[in-house]
C-alpha cells in the first residue's frame, strides 16, 4: 500500500499548491490589487479553482482512495495516514458531486460579486449588488441540491463549514442561547448608565493603534517571521502553510476597541494555522477542523482573554503610555468596564460579547429562508431590517450598515455565519477545560505570559489540523459534546458584575 499512499500524497500536495495559489490571489485582491484588476482576477481564480477541482475529482484519486480505505481501517485511527484516507475520502465523495463548470461559475460569480459589493456598500445602493447576489445564490442553491441532504437544503451548505452538523441542531442551540441572552440584554439596557465608554470615542493615532496590536499578538505567540499583518476592508486571515500565515485588520481612528479586537481575533485564527503540525503540510489536513473550531480560537483570544480583567491589568499601563491624553484620569476599573460595554448595535464586527450572537441569529434565519426559496433577494433588505428590530431593537439607518455590511454572501459563504456563534460557545467550553487543568492561567495572563494558553491549545487542538471531525475533537478536548451552558454562565456572570445587575 505504500506506493498508493505515496501517490495519494503527491496528488494531494499538487492540489494544495493550486488551492494555496488561488488563496494568495484572493488575499492580494483584498489587500493590494488595484480596482482595475478585478475582471482579470475573477478569470484567474476561476481557472485555478477548476484546475484544483478537476484534479481532485479525477478517477485516479478515487481508485487510490478505494484501494487505501480497507488498509487504513487496520491502522491506529489516530495516525496521520488513517486520518488522511478517512478525511480525504469524505471530501472526495462530496467534491465528485459538483460539476467542474459549476465550480468555475461559482468562483467567477463570487469574485465579481465581491467587487460589486464593495462599490454598492460604499454608495449605499443595494440595487447594484442585488443581481450579483442573486447569481451567487442561484449557484449556491444548485451546489446544495447537487450535494443532496436529508432534512433541510441548508444542511448541505452548513456541512462545508461545520461537518457532521445539522441546521436543526444549530437552531436548538441558538434558541437556548437566545432565551438566556434576551433578558440579559434587556437588563443591561435598563442599566446602561453603569458603564461610560466615552473615552473610547476619541481620536486614537492609527499608527500607535497598529503598533499596540502588533505588540499584543507577538506576546500571544504569533510568529511574524512566519506571518504578517496588513490592512483590508474586512479583517480576515489567509494561510498558505504553517510558515506563511497572513492576517489583516482595519483601524478606526475614533473608536479604540475596533482595531485591537480585530487584530486579536485574526491572530487567534493565525495562531491556529501556525500551530498545525507541519508534517500535515500540503496534505489537505493542514487546516482547521471546522470553522466553528477555528472561530473558537479567535473569539477566545479576542474576548475571553483579550477583554478579561487580568489582560487589562497587564496592558492598561501600556495603553496609557501610548495614549496619555485620551486615557488621562481613567481608572483600570472604568477602562475594563468600557472595553466590555454592551449595547445593541447595527454592526456585527463591532458587537460586544452579549449581543454578538443575536447578529448571527439574524443571518442564520435569513440564509435558511433564502436557500429554501422562502425569501427573494429583492426582499432581503426589508427582511433584514425586520429581524434587526426584533432581535436587537434597532433598524439600520442604511443598507450599507445593514444587509450589505458583511463580505460573506458576496463571497458565496452561505452557511458560514452559524460558525461564529458556535465558536463563541466553544471558546468558553475549551477555556474552562484548560482552566480546570491549569488554574493559574489568569495569574499568567496578568503577567503578560500567554505561553501556557498557547501550549495547551497547540497540544489539544492546533496540531491536529483536520484529523478529527468537530464532534470527535470536542469530545477529546472537553470530555463531552458541544454545550452552550458554560458560555451562558460566563456572559451572565461577567456582565452581571460589570452592570451590577
Amino acid at each position: 500500500m505504500q506506493k498508493q499512499l505515496d501517490d495519494l500524497k503527491i496528488t494531494l500536495a499538487e492540489i494544495s499548491d493550486i488551492q494555496r495559489a488561488a488563496g494568495l490571489l484572493g488575499w492580494d485582491q483584498e489587500t493590494y490589487m488595484p480596482p482595475g484588476g478585478a475582471e482579470a482576477r475573477a478569470e484567474q481564480l476561476a481557472t485555478l479553482s477548476k484546475l484544483a477541482h478537476q484534479k481532485f475529482i479525477a478517477d485516479e484519486l478515487g481508485l487510490l482512495l478505494e484501494a487505501l480505505t480497507p488498509w487504513a481501517k487496520t491502522l491506529d485511527p489516530d495516525s496521520d495516514d488513517a486520518a488522511l484516507v478517512r478525511v480525504i475520502a469524505r471530501d472526495y465523495e462530496k467534491a465528485r458531486k459538483l460539476p467542474t463548470k459549476l465550480v468555475g461559475d461559482l468562483s467567477r460569480a463570487t469574485s465579481k460579486a465581491v467587487e460589486a459589493w464593495k462599490v454598492a456598500r460604499a454608495e449605499n445602493d443595494f440595487s447594484r449588488f442585488e443581481p450579483h447576489l442573486q447569481a451567487v445564490l442561484a449557484l449556491t442553491i444548485q451546489k446544495a441540491q447537487t450535494y443532496g441532504y436529508d432534512e433541510h437544503i441548508y444542511d448541505a451548505l452548513l456541512d462545508d463549514y461545520e461537518p457532521e452538523m445539522k441546521s436543526s441542531q444549530v437552531a436548538a442551540i441558538f434558541k437556548q442561547v437566545q432565551q438566556a441572552t434576551t433578558p440579559l440584554v434587556e437588563a443591561i439596557v435598563a442599566h446602561a448608565d453603569a458603564v461610560d465608554d466615552s473615552m473610547m470615542h476619541q481620536y486614537f493615532d492609527p499608527q500607535k493603534q497598529w503598533d499596540f496590536g502588533v505588540e499584543v499578538i507577538k506576546d500571544f505567540g504569533f510568529d511574524l517571521t512566519n506571518g504578517r499583518q496588513d490592512k483590508s476592508t474586512h479583517p480576515f486571515t489567509a494561510s498558505f502553510s504553517a510558515k506563511d500565515v497572513r492576517l489583516t485588520t482595519r483601524i478606526m481612528d475614533n473608536f479604540f476597541p475596533s482595531s485591537l479586537s480585530s487584530t486579536m481575533h485574526e491572530a487567534g485564527h493565525g495562531l491556529y494555522e501556525q500551530g498545525i503540525d507541519y508534517a500535515l503540510n500540503r496534505s489537505g489536513l493542514d487546516d482547521g477542523a471546522s470553522l466553528g473550531i477555528h472561530e473558537s480560537q479567535s473569539r477566545m483570544w479576542e474576548n475571553v482573554v483579550g477583554r478579561s480583567k487580568e489582560f487589562w491589568a497587564h496592558y492598561f499601563p501600556r495603553a496609557q503610555e501610548l495614549f496619555p491624553e485620551q486615557l488621562k484620569g481613567v481608572s483600570l476599573t472604568d477602562f475594563y468596564k468600557a472595553i466590555n460595554k454592551s449595547q445593541p448595535s447595527l454592526i456585527r464586527v463591532e458587537a460586544d460579547e452579549v449581543t454578538y450572537n443575536l447578529h448571527i441569529f439574524v443571518r442564520f434565519e435569513l440564509e435558511r429562508l433564502l436557500v429554501s426559496g422562502q425569501l427573494e433577494v429583492a426582499d432581503l433588505p426589508e427582511a433584514w431590517n425586520e429581524r434587526m428590530k426584533s432581535y436587537l431593537g434597532l433598524v439600520p439607518d442604511s443598507d450599507a450598515n445593514g444587509v450589505m455590511q458583511d463580505i460573506h454572501w458576496s463571497s458565496g459563504l452561505i452557511g458560514y455565519f452559524p460558525t461564529y456563534a458556535l465558536g463563541n460557545i466553544l471558546s468558553v467550553q475549551f477555556y474552562n477545560r484548560m482552566l480546570g487543568e491549569h488554574p493559574d492561567i489568569p495569574t499568567q495572563i496578568e503577567k503578560g505570559d500567554f505561553s501556557h494558553i498557547l501550549s495547551w491549545l497547540r497540544r489539544n487542538i492546533h496540531r491536529h489540523g483536520r484529523k478529527y471531525a468537530p464532534p470527535q475533537l470536542i469530545q477529546r478536548v472537553t470530555g463531552g459534546p458541544l454545550n452552550a451552558q458554560p458560555y451562558i454562565d460566563y456572559i451572565t456572570a461577567k456582565y452581571s458584575e460589570i452592570y451590577e445587575l
